[in-house]
């Protein structure tokens, strides 16, 4: 079974929230955007990605189906995996056609992390840095990498977390879903155990809220909803510079 909460705020210098959330657990779906380009209309690229990537999950529920696959089906992949991917593609394919159509919405773009989980198994697919950790045994992990120049010197050893959260550079990404005609996009897969608590979440919380503080947030004896809202209220405390969206899902 699964108890999942989800919580946006716009934070306390933006005047609009690009964030977006999926919080799907009859489908086993949760996606969060972080949409791009301010005026650019990022909030709308972070609207039609998820609501096109929900569209594909639900329409591609049965595995019988009869459709047309927008890309490869990849056996590596596994079923969930191919799910997520082809939904990736589909969303990005949507912002192009949208850009198409309003010349004012060029440029916009949106990260994106998406898990869905079947059979006791979760697919993970992202593109940008908006992020999924896993919290297992009193312990959290990060379990996806970001797509960012700041992303690439952190694994380069170049820079520290500490100084990564303060680099003048550190919203500069180097994936998103922008309508362009390449996109690669990060798909993996393990095996869900029961107590394991997932966060997923965009960079108004993990850009300021150390892992320390969120591995003991989502230790505390709470709700599900009152783990994700402390979450929120603890970007907001660090300041809240950017728009925060979190997405908590408890494995039961």
């Amino acid at each position: 079974m699964l108890v999942a909460a989800a919580a946006t705020d716009v934070g306390r210098r933006r005047a609009v929230n690009e964030d977006g959330v999926c919080n799907r657990p009859d489908l086993g779906l949760f996606i969060v955007t972080d949409g791009m380009g301010g005026e650019a209309a990022g909030d709308v690229a972070s609207r039609l990605a998820i609501q096109s990537m929900t569209t594909f999950v639900v329409h591609t529920h049965d595995p019988d189906i009869q459709r047309a696959w927008p890309v490869p089906y990849d056996d590596a992949l596994g079923r969930s995996g191919n799910r997520l991917n082809a939904a990736f593609v589909v969303a990005n394919r949507r912002i192009a056609a949208a850009t198409a159509v309003d010349p004012t919405l060029e440029g916009m773009a949106t990260t994106a992390v998406a898990v869905l989980l079947a059979d006791g198994d979760a697919a993970v697919a992202h593109v940008g840095d908006s992020r999924l950790y896993v919290w297992r045994g009193d312990r959290l992990s990060l379990a996806t990498a970001d797509h960012s120049l700041v992303g690439e010197q952190l694994r380069a050893g170049m820079i520290d977390e500490a100084q990564a959260r303060r680099h003048p550079w550190r919203h500069v990404v180097t994936r998103a879903l922008s309508g362009q005609s390449e996109l690669q996009v990060d798909v993996a897969s393990y095996r869900v155990e029961s107590g394991d608590r997932l966060l997923l979440c965009s960079d108004g919380l993990s850009g300021v809220v150390d892992d320390e503080t969120m591995a003991a947030i989502l230790a505390r004896d709470e709700t599900t909803s009152a783990r994700c809202h402390a979450l929120v209220d603890a970007a907001n405390a660090a300041g809240g510079p950017d728009n925060i969206t979190a997405i908590v899902v408890d494995v039961e």
